[in-house]
């Protein structure tokens, strides 16, 4: 059959079936006129009518994910508490119109806890987080429960006491302020039990409204209190113990594998480091610390969680109170000061020598010595990237009549509260006057550095640069072989290739 024959079969059979084909045809392009039109019209159909016309079924995750939640919700929104009507404004008999105010949620909370510590026999601290503008313009109080273990009815169930407020951060705070309660009874108070805190606005916030949280701050069995009878009772553990500051940001490596050495060596085998971690501890960072926490002389401490709450340099202030009291008995002396400062002593003395000549002292505070971050010799040229930090770094900032930062060591059993500089919270004598006996070199800008910091070399003993003297101090540079014998001594050379 020729192709023409077969295309005439074709349009012949076509023309024989025209009438149902027209049907068809306008029955699907009606069809699909119809379904254009309904994806511009905006549902109006009830539930029922929607369910009963237009079924389309969906068995997506999402779909019954967003169902069961709208279903809870409806169960919830029944059975939960009503809030009270809205206040509306008000027009009163004389004529003037009396405006409403309706408070929604909470600007901050009353107070987040973050540990809590016995001291005594008699007494505890509790170191959080409290809403300023609270203690700023209000005047919370804190009551002190004390609720023993025992079931002897002849022992008194509960004692109550009133709560000293402590705000340590010299009113740095932001949206939070650090606050550490001191609860001190008036009687021993032992053998397992709870320490409770009850909170109260005093009218802060709102005057209409005088509101208490309660929430539970210590839980101590039997067995708590025999260990810190112990320990309250022993030698302290450790002759020195170093509270660091939040560390954050994109810390070197190697500054910080420099300081840790250095430190080690200073303070000798009966020495701890506590290291707070606030976002700083990456894993360049971490391959430095492991091998001195296997060795002993680290702790490290994860406190991001922190960050949620709008604190002064996230919450310092909260953190060295926490490691005071969590450490205050298992520890000489402790101090602090940054990862980017480092101690000295003269040669002829020892860490433990000086404080056992200021041993009649609560506290002392520690004399700055700033260096440069960018000025080196220029006897370097070429070979400063194999030098560490501390001996490459050698020009100090002699300008005078300035007022420079210090910080300070401390005998903890005598401290109640502290600082980041210093502590005001502390029974016995402070000394400011340690010159020519203990000193620290800081480094400012050179932590979170991770190029070379060596920018400028220089031939001088003398320099002035943006309008800032400096002269030559190798003090530091002269011991840097001697800590870097004592890091391969210690750990080996696990930390040889360590990156900038």
């Amino acid at each position: 059959m020729t192709k023409e024959k077969e295309r005439k079969m074709f349009v012949g059979i076509v023309w024989n079936c025209a009438a149902e084909l027209k049907f068809i045809l306008t029955a699907i392009l009606f069809l699909f006129s119809l379904i254009t039109i309904l994806q511009f019209m905006p549902i109006r159909f009830s539930n029922n009518l929607a369910t009963t016309c237009i079924s389309v079924p969906s068995f997506s995750s999402s779909t019954i994910i967003d169902s069961v939640s709208v279903s809870i919700s409806a169960i919830n929104a029944s059975t939960a508490v009503q809030p009270p009507p809205l206040a509306k404004d008000e027009l009163l008999e004389n004529g003037v119109i009396k405006r409403a105010f309706n408070p929604f949620g909470s600007a901050a909370y009353n107070f987040i806890l973050m540990s809590a510590y016995r001291g005594g026999i008699n007494t505890f601290a509790v170191m959080g987080l409290a809403s300023k503008p609270l203690h700023v313009y209000g005047k919370p109080s804190y009551l002190c429960e004390w609720i023993p273990n025992t079931n002897d009815s002849t022992m008194q169930k509960h004692i109550n006491v009133t709560g000293t407020k402590i705000l340590p951060d010299w009113g740095y705070g932001r949206v939070y302020t650090v606050l550490v309660v001191n609860c001190t009874f008036p009687i021993p108070v032992g053998d397992g039990g709870k320490l409770v805190i009850h909170t109260t606005t005093n009218g802060g916030g709102d005057s209409k409204f005088n509101i208490t949280d309660t929430f539970l701050a210590l839980t101590e069995s039997e067995q708590d209190f025999t260990n810190f009878i112990s320990t309250f009772n022993k030698p302290p553990k450790y002759d020195f113990l170093y509270c660091g500051s939040s560390l954050y940001g994109n810390l070197s490596p190697q500054r910080v594998r420099e300081w840790l050495a250095f430190h080690v060596r200073l303070f000798g085998v009966k020495s701890h480091f506590v290291i707070h971690d606030a976002g700083g501890v990456h894993e360049g960072v971490m391959a430095v610390l492991k091998p001195w926490i296997e060795k002993g002389y680290v702790t490290l401490q994860d406190i991001r969680d922190q960050e949620r709450f709008d604190g002064y340099y996230h919450n310092q202030f909260l953190i060295v109170n926490d490691c005071l009291h969590k450490y205050r008995f298992q520890a000489k002396w402790m101090f602090f000061f940054d990862v980017d400062e480092f101690i000295f002593v003269p040669k002829k003395s020892t860490i433990k020598s000086v404080v056992d000549s200021l041993s009649n002292y609560t506290q002392f505070t520690i004399e700055q010595m700033p260096m440069s971050n960018k000025l080196c010799l220029e006897e370097d040229r070429g070979k400063s990237y194999r030098k560490w930090g501390f001996e490459k770094l050698v020009y100090k900032d002699v300008k005078r009549g300035i007022r420079r930062d210090r910080k300070y060591a401390v005998q903890p059993r005598n401290v109640i509260a502290t600082g980041v500089h210093m502590s005001q919270n502390t029974v016995g004598k402070t000394t400011h006057k340690t010159e020519g006996r203990i000193k620290y070199f800081h480094y400012h800008g050179t932590i979170a550095e991770h190029r070379e910091p060596c920018r400028q070399l220089v031939n001088a003993t003398t320099i002035t640069v943006d309008q800032t003297p400096y002269e030559v101090d190798t003090t530091m540079r002269d011991i840097a072989g001697t800590v870097k014998r004592f890091e391969l001594k210690m750990i080996g050379s696990t930390l040889q290739k360590t990156r900038q």
